[in-house]
């Protein structure tokens, strides 16, 4: 929230303290968002027939946000600027404030130097003994590698967007309504999932989403070569079917991962392992932006000059295949299936129960005396 409002309210802001602010902000939502996933894998562990239905209702909440966000955007930074806007991104940072002093919780117990120094010590021995096991490295390793190939080339397609020459020179307006068609597709696709895919093994659903994937990933290229107007299908409405279609499958193919990644964290350390989870599977968008940039710039495709994004599509569409041949690596094991062994799970249930114990115990002696 103060960095937006700094980046709103300085009139002449150096590049160094602009982008910091802006790495601020993603680490506040992003330390919002780990927390908000250790509880909700925190229930999915307790709660293992739930788990999907959890995972469904974020990214349904989630879709919503999107679909408000992207459908408000484009008319936002037309009407007020872009530096007002950031004022208005920290007004709704706020809210997150808010929502978290709702939150109700126990209060932890201070803890000692030495005795903080022995939990790292013990988390770290158990996440390297949950690693060990084939059920977890191996889905970690696909969502690494599937995320790493699948190139990002958005920037280069936001630019023939926006293109009088050889684009359909839409507006930014436009563009933000079209964003909000990838966040409608996104909520069918957590609707289909939710009640008609939930119950079906990771792996079958993962397979069937990385097809339809690598077959959808040529809608772009019929837009590029302009064969949607030799069909008669306006740019708009053929490009709000490819946002819709692309984001409806990839959150068909991201949720039965994420309902596979709360069922991998061991009790006891549930936001740490899920945020490791989730490092890696960023490490893998960050290499498929990196991978882009440079398919792009080695194509010579810039903001100007679109002769090569036709071959830059097919390269990134080809490469869509590759994960399809790593699906193996995912569990085929039915949803409410418990993947990790019982001793793992068990950590968490068991220190309580010795606690509360001690507590009874306590209360015993006090009444004896």
């Amino acid at each position: 929230m103060i960095s937006m409002l700094v980046l709103w309210l300085h009139t002449n802001l150096h590049l160094a303290l602009a982008l910091s602010c802006l790495v601020a902000a993603s680490a506040g939502i992003a330390i919002a968002d780990v927390t908000i996933d250790a509880c909700v894998t925190q229930c999915s562990i307790s709660h293992p027939t739930l788990a999907a239905d959890m995972q469904s209702l974020c990214g349904l909440s989630s879709s919503i946000g999107s679909l408000l966000g992207f459908s408000l955007s484009g008319v936002l930074v037309h009407l007020f600027g872009s530096k007002r806007v950031y004022g208005l991104l920290g007004l709704t940072s706020g809210l997150v404030v808010v929502t978290g002093m709702v939150l109700k919780e126990s209060p932890s117990r201070t803890l000692g130097l030495k005795h903080v120094n022995g939990r790292l010590l013990d988390a770290g021995s158990a996440i390297w003994k949950t690693f060990q096991y084939g059920q977890v490295w191996r889905p970690c390793l696909f969502m690494l590698l599937s995320a790493a190939v699948s190139l990002h080339i958005h920037e280069g397609m936001f630019y023939w967007y926006t293109d009088a020459k050889d684009g359909p020179s839409f507006s930014k307006e436009a563009v933000g309504s079209i964003l909000s068609f990838g966040a409608i597709g996104s909520l069918v696709g957590i609707l289909l999932y939710q009640n008609f895919l939930k119950n079906f093994p990771f792996r079958s659903v993962v397979l069937w989403a990385l097809s339809l994937s690598f077959l959808s990933g040529f809608l772009d290229l019929i837009l590029v070569l302009r064969l949607n107007l030799k069909l008669g299908v306006p740019d708009y409405f053929f490009i709000v079917v490819d946002e819709f279609v692309s984001h409806m499958i990839s959150r068909i193919k991201w949720l039965p991962l994420l309902v596979l990644s709360s069922k991998l964290c061991p009790a006891g350390m549930e936001g740490t392992f899920f945020a490791l989870l989730m490092s890696i599977e960023h490490v893998g968008h960050l290499l498929s932006s990196w991978g882009g940039g440079v398919l792009l710039h080695s194509l010579k495709v810039t903001r100007t000059r679109f002769d090569n994004l036709w071959l830059v599509i097919v390269i990134r569409s080809l490469l869509r295949v590759v994960p399809i041949g790593m699906v193996f690596l995912i569990p085929n094991v039915d949803p409410n299936a418990t993947i990790l062994p019982a001793e793992m799970l068990m950590n968490r249930r068991s220190e309580a129960v010795i606690e509360t114990e001690k507590i009874e115990m306590t209360a015993l002696i006090s009444n004896e005396a």
